[in-house]
Order: structure tokens, then sequence, then C-alpha cells
């Protein structure tokens, strides 16, 4: 019977390359952002109705936070899929003895569950701050919806502390 399971993780290759393929198309949506956020400025375009009514800095700032936006998701599939590779497919023994940095090893599926939903409440401020930039000027009190319950994800995150482990010596490996 564990042989059978032994086989079976293999399906993970599936989730890994989706994710990884995933990753690198929206690093490609993000840097697409960026180039619209450059010839706004440089060449006051304004290919969105929507952003008309504001300044050419300011759609090019809603541009860059569009990117930051994918930027992130496309590091949130990145780490999926090395997390999954990690703990699935990798030779705990060898993966052991090649450095990696310890924000992005994943020694249990909850300290991957724990890194994915902080990138999630990242990327939610990230929209929030969006939202609030391209409708500056017509503020509704609905709008508030948004932060509270990146709030309330956030302490649930906290509460639940998933994956995490008691650092030794209180220093963080970047």
């Amino acid at each position: 019977m564990k042989e059978t399971f032994n086989i079976f993780r293999f399906i993970s290759w599936v989730a890994i390359i989706c994710s990884l393929l995933g990753s690198v198309l929206l690093f490609i949506v993000g840097a697409m952002k960026t180039y619209s956020a450059y010839t706004t400025v440089l060449f006051a375009q304004v290919t969105n109705e929507s952003l008309s009514h504001l300044d050419t800095s300011e759609v090019a700032t809603t541009y860059l936070i569009k990117s930051l936006d994918t930027f992130l998701i496309a590091l949130v599939l990145f780490i999926f899929a090395h997390g999954v590779f990690t703990l699935f497919i990798s030779d705990k023994k060898v993966a052991n003895k090649t450095s990696v940095l310890k924000w992005i090893s994943t020694p249990n599926i909850g300290h991957l569950k724990n890194i994915l939903g902080e990138v999630i409440v990242i990327i939610l401020f990230v929209k929030f701050l969006e939202i609030i930039l391209i409708n500056l000027n017509s503020l509704k009190w609905e709008i508030l919806i948004l932060p509270i319950s990146i709030l309330m994800l956030a302490l649930s995150l906290k509460f639940l502390g998933l994956g995490r482990e008691d650092k030794k010596d209180g220093s963080d490996d970047i």
C-alpha cells in the first residue's frame, strides 16, 4: 500500500508545472503593465477609459500598482510550486544539504498554507490601494468592507499560526 501512495505522489507534478507556467505568464503580464505605465508617462497615452479622469502620473501609478499585484500573484504561484515540490517530490536527505532561503523552505503543509495566506493578505491590501487610487474623488463608506476583511484575514492567520516554528536565534535568513 505504501508503494501505491509513493507512485501517486508524482501526480503532483501537474500542479507544479501548471503553477510554474502560470507564474511565468503572470511575470510577462506584470512586465506588460509596467510597460503601459512607461508609455502613459512618456507618450501621455491613457488606454483605459475608466482611468481617463486621472492625471497621466496617477494613471501610471495605477498601472504600476496593478503590475505589483500581478508580480505578487506570480510569486505566490512560484512559492506554491516550490512548496508542493519540496513536500511531495524532492528527496528530504538531499534537500536538507542544498542551500535554500528560509522564507521559501517548506517543512510542512501548514507552513505552505501560512506563506500563501500572508501573501494573499498583501495582494488584497495592494488591491485596496488600487481601488482607493482609482476612486479617489468618489469614496463611499462601502469601501471600508475590503480593509476590514483584510484585517480579519490577517488576524485569523495570526491566531491560527499555521506551520510556525519557534525561532531559536531570532534571525531570519534572507
